[in-house]
């Protein structure tokens, strides 16, 4: 089944459904920084670099599906909460304008669950309806992909339809790991050693990377990153993998901080040398991401956003096995 993906990123969730069987044909990806990070690990993939909002739907080709994760950060409590009244979260239409115009069986949106808070409820609302009236049954949830084999907490909503001709409701699939997630010992325990910190200026180190993208960012913590525990332990997933290096977690090897008073931690007294950034690409085995995708960057802060805002790749081939099963009873 042929597949456009909007808002492609790095690719994560056209890794999971290329995994599945699916065969991605056509991606969008505004952001120059991800260019080279897209073509050179999705080949064969045509990569239409202009903004949506000017891409005509009849340049976009016919296909089985159309997927992808509408930039998030206007809808996220860690931005700025503005929802569909920022710039970026009105991109969600442009979604569903060419969802509507290209009538595919299927389509899969995906974003943060900050989406769910009572100030975007009309306008989350608003969206689900114009899923519907563009002719698909809707099948909408919030998952915690630590729910599904991914080594971290990390809650997303995702957006399902298949279209109503076709008869049939997407039903998203079992959690298969409620009780025995995978801990950080067995996603990254084999790289404890070898990470580098980046360059004067958070530069790339490049090849002299033992293992491709094993490099972390240095630099001070601010104040708001210290007024929290940072640290998970090697049995425990990982806190969520963000898009911003400077809120990477600490790596598992560090004690939890220790309380001094509400919103004030410091770290462990003489132990300061434990506590280092999680890798690149440690956040991007986090995110499940295979070792033989490599991170094209220059500055280490566009390793991490472009990790941090993909979609898991174990989330998405969970949920394209399913969608490919569906369409073909």
């Amino acid at each position: 089944m042929k597949l456009v993906t909007l808002f492609s990123g790095a690719g994560g969730l056209d890794l999971g459904f290329s995994q599945a069987g699916f065969d991605v044909i056509w991606a969008n990806e505004y952001d120059k920084t991800i260019w080279e990070t897209y073509e050179k690990n999705h080949k064969g993939v045509f990569l239409d670099r202009r903004s949506m909002t000017d891409i005509p739907v009849n340049e976009i080709p016919s296909c089985d599906g159309i997927i992808g994760g509408p930039p998030c950060q206007s809808w996220s409590e860690a931005g700025a909460m503005r929802g569909i009244s920022d710039k970026r979260g009105q991109l969600f239409y442009d979604f569903i304008r060419i969802l509507a115009n290209k009538q595919p069986k299927f389509f899969l949106a995906e974003n943060v669950f900050g989406m769910l808070l009572t100030t975007h409820r009309n306008a989350l609302e608003n969206i689900k309806s114009m899923f519907r009236e563009c002719g698909y049954h809707l099948a909408f949830q919030l998952l915690n992909v630590s729910d599904y084999g991914v080594p971290q907490d990390r809650k997303r909503v995702f957006f399902v339809g298949y279209r109503n001709d076709l008869g049939i409701q997407f039903d998203f699939p079992k959690p298969i790991t409620l009780q025995n997630k995978m801990p950080l010992s067995q996603a990254i325990g084999d790289l404890k050693d070898n990470a580098l910190p980046a360059q004067q200026g958070n530069m790339t180190n490049g090849e002299h990377c033992l293992i491709s993208n094993h490099e972390y960012m240095t630099g001070g913590f601010s104040s708001i990153f210290m007024s929290r525990n940072r640290v998970r332990s090697w049995n425990e997933v990982s806190f969520t993998i963000q898009a911003g290096g400077r809120h990477a977690p600490i790596h598992p090897q560090a004690p939890k901080f220790e309380f001094v008073k509400q919103d004030v931690r410091v770290f462990a007294p003489g132990q300061a040398h434990l506590y280092r950034r999680l890798s690149v690409r440690e956040c991007a085995r986090i995110q499940t991401f295979p070792d033989n995708f490599h991170f094209y960057y220059k500055n280490i802060a566009n390793g991490y956003k472009m990790v941090g805002n993909a979609v898991p790749v174990r989330m998405a081939t969970i949920l394209a096995e399913k969608i490919r099963n569906d369409l073909s009873r």
